[in-house]
């Protein structure tokens, strides 16, 4: 197929020979399967700025660290320089959240680097070496249901113990192959420390899969890991080889209103959410 003009560069440079076809393209983001060499790769071309339909984008921002003191004044006044800082850093939060993550023994695809908005890592594909499916086009067993959720929750542990929450995660944000789910997606992670939505973000993230996986185990919808592990996670209790039950004893103290009344607007939000991503999904082009 033609090269696309963003991956030309990379062409040039050697370090993409050539394009097969293109995996995607949404709203974010288009992905595009590539030889690199002997290698079968998917290069994710970022859209610009003005071109992504990414919501409330600075909350995911908040708490990211810049090290030169710069670029960081720059990103603050929003001059030219600034918003191409802040664009390179969006872009780049994906890659670095992939080998941390890696590291840390989470299931996603391994990065070979961002190189100009267009990120090259690895291609995730089932055993007669297509590309694998979403987790959201998957049909399982209970069986498999009850083991690919206790993957994610534990990927979610490791995670929340790096420090890191994907932000978005959701059954299209999840590849499945022969040994279970890949989590993808990542521009948006956030610091779990350091950004004061982390929580939440956190909470939606394992309720969306726990409600996802529950269609096909329904006793798993009874389960609070979100709550278990905020809870010793900000206890500084939480550790990669914390053992989870699932259950968490809720406060006794006399309810505050206006938090459950957050809680259920946050709810109504999520669900919100939820309906735009099936819909973002069936608009996207394969």
């Amino acid at each position: 197929m033609k090269i696309p003009k963003r991956i030309q560069p990379l062409v040039e440079e050697g370090l993409v020979d050539d394009v097969l076809s293109q995996l995607m393209s949404g709203k974010e983001a288009s992905v595009y399967v590539v030889r690199c060499g002997e290698d079968i790769r998917c290069a994710k071309v970022y859209k610009d700025a003005d071109k992504r339909s990414f919501k409330q984008a600075v909350q995911y921002q908040e708490g990211r660290k810049v090290r030169n003191s710069r670029r960081a004044r720059a990103m603050e006044k929003g001059s030219k320089f600034g918003r191409d800082q802040q664009e390179e850093a969006w872009q780049n939060a994906e890659v670095d959240a992939l080998y941390k993550l890696a590291d840390a023994g989470v299931r996603v695809p391994k990065p070979y680097g961002c190189y100009s908005g267009v990120l090259l890592m690895e291609l995730v594909t089932d055993d007669d070496g297509l590309v694998a499916p979403r987790l959201n086009d998957v049909e399982m067993s209970y069986e498999e249901a009850i083991r690919d959720h206790a993957s994610m929750i534990e990927y979610t542990k490791l995670m929340l113990c790096a420090g890191i929450v994907h932000g978005d995660l959701s059954e299209f944000n999840v590849l499945v192959d022969s040994k279970g789910p890949v989590i993808i997606d990542l521009p948006q992670a956030v610091d779990a420390a350091a950004n004061n939505n982390a929580q939440w973000m956190f909470s939606r993230d394992v309720n969306n899969m726990t409600s996802y996986y529950s269609q096909f185990a329904p006793e798993l919808a009874g389960t609070k890991f979100a709550k278990e592990m905020w809870a010793l996670f900000e206890a500084g209790e939480l550790t990669p080889t914390s053992k989870l039950t699932g259950e968490f004893a809720e406060s006794e103290h006399i309810a505050d209103v206006n938090a459950i009344l957050d809680e259920i607007n946050a709810a109504k939000e999520e669900e919100l959410e939820r309906l735009q991503r099936i819909s973002d999904a069936n608009d996207e082009d394969y």
